[in-house]
């Protein structure tokens, strides 16, 4: 989540994450209306905007909104991914979740959604919410009812260093699976690492599984599996197999499965010092690669994922989604005008400008000027399939499997067929 262009970006160290959320479970509650004696109406604000600039362009944005409410105080509480889906795992189990939180929509929100905590904003939005980008509203309907409002859209794709790519002899972006082995040869028989990896957060390894899957079974065909309970058909084996192909290779950064995503150590950091080639990642990537490290400037690149061999789906499927935010169940009607502020034209240019979202808003789309940006944005608008993130599309036990599994395929402990089963073991115990 993946994510996620804020949907998966920086992250604190954890055990400072931790301390916040705490700090913050304990004073969250989904019975009280945030008023006080003097008027002023307190609304709790849950998000994952932790590295820059967009953890200060959020925070002035709140402030904006304050200025422009006297009467309303935003208190935000900011927490790296992980933590974040842990605190709001517990939150939901507690039945009770912030006045506004950060969502991807999909099974996650679905599962708020049917426990009864989150807020139907379907005729409390109506006047702002459907005028935004349809493709960046589909995660957050769940039986025609609107239950988010999008702040972001965009997809997963490999973002490279062009220098790196010309020095080991590779011409161009590959687009088939074994152009892409290939290319991870030649940058390997060159002494460059090919590929950073944040091994310690399974997440972004999922993203090779996952695309691999479309790749080779079409992207209907992950929707498919989640809903008949068995991912053990041939083409799962199959995309397992086309990642071990370039497990087998070594493509990683050395001490990769210890390595976050955004420390100064890590996937982000790597690659945007220019010690690994490429990273998979979200439009959010080289906002972060400056952030942890120093970033690739006019060396930075982008391409679709390379389709497979054979395989049933098309490059023009893409995997991905968008940040959004949720109410809780009875939020106040500040929260709705805090959304509705947040999905203003001025708030997207603004945030379009400062930290390289791709826009919701049509009328925001001519502050794009980032190329790489730009390029994200053509595949969305060319895609002829979509998949959300799979550990925000299923049911959380099963989007954790996913992770687990793929992590373990990548270190070296399960096996291909390993990973199906234990997927669909999980999805037939969760349904």
């Amino acid at each position: 989540m993946g994510d996620p262009g804020l949907s998966r970006r920086g992250f604190l160290a954890a055990s400072a994450a931790a301390g916040v959320g705490m700090t913050a479970l304990s004073g969250c509650g989904g019975d009280s209306d945030g008023g006080s004696s003097d008027g002023t109406t307190t609304i709790e604000w849950w998000n994952i905007s932790t590295t820059e600039p967009a953890k200060s362009v959020w925070a002035a944005l709140a402030k904006k909104f304050e200025a422009q409410n006297p009467k309303v105080k935003i208190k935000i509480v900011q927490l790296e991914n992980d933590a974040y889906k842990s605190k709001m795992t517990a939150l939901t189990a507690s039945g009770k979740l912030p006045d506004i939180f950060h969502t991807w929509g999909g099974g996650v929100l679905k599962q708020q959604v049917d426990a009864g905590l989150v807020e139907d904003l379907t005729d409390r939005t109506k006047d702002f919410a459907d005028g935004l980008l349809p493709v960046a509203r589909e995660p957050y309907l769940l039986d025609d009812k609107v239950y988010g409002i999008p702040f972001d859209i965009g997809m997963i794709g490999f973002w490279y260093n062009k220098a790196l790519f010309k020095d080991a002899g590779v011409s161009e972006p590959p687009t088939t699976w074994s152009g892409f082995l290939d290319a991870v040869r030649k940058l390997k028989a060159k002494g460059i690492t090919p590929l950073a990896l944040a091994g310690k957060e399974k997440w972004p390894g999922m993203y090779y599984w996952a695309y691999l899957s479309m790749r080779t079974a079409g992207a209907s065909a992950l929707q498919k599996a989640y809903d008949d309970k068995d991912f053990t058909g041939d083409a799962f084996v199959q995309a397992g197999q086309h990642l071990q192909e370039l497990v087998d290779l070594q493509p990683f950064q050395k001490g990769f499965l210890g390595a976050a995503y955004s420390s100064p150590t890590g996937q982000a950091a790597t690659v945007g010092n220019g010690k690994a080639a490429m990273e998979l990642m979200g439009q959010w990537a080289p906002v972060v690669q400056a952030d942890s490290g120093k970033g690739l400037g006019d060396d930075l690149g982008f391409f679709p994922f390379p389709a497979v061999d054979g395989g049933k789906g098309a490059i023009t499927e893409v995997f991905g989604g968008g940040g959004g935010h949720a109410l809780r169940s009875g939020a106040p009607q500040e929260a709705v005008d805090f959304l509705k502020f947040f999905a203003s034209e001025a708030t997207d240019v603004e945030l379009v400008k400062k930290t390289g979202v791709i826009p919701v808003v049509p009328a925001a789309e001519s502050a794009l000027t980032d190329p790489n940006i730009k390029a994200v944005q053509a595949q969305l608008k060319a895609a002829t399939g979509f998949q959300l993130y799979l550990d925000q599309a299923y049911a959380p036990a099963v989007g954790q499997e996913v992770n687990d599994s793929v992590g373990a395929l990548i270190a070296g402990s399960k096996s291909p067929q390993q990973v199906a089963e234990s997927i669909t073991k999980t999805a037939k115990e969760e349904q």
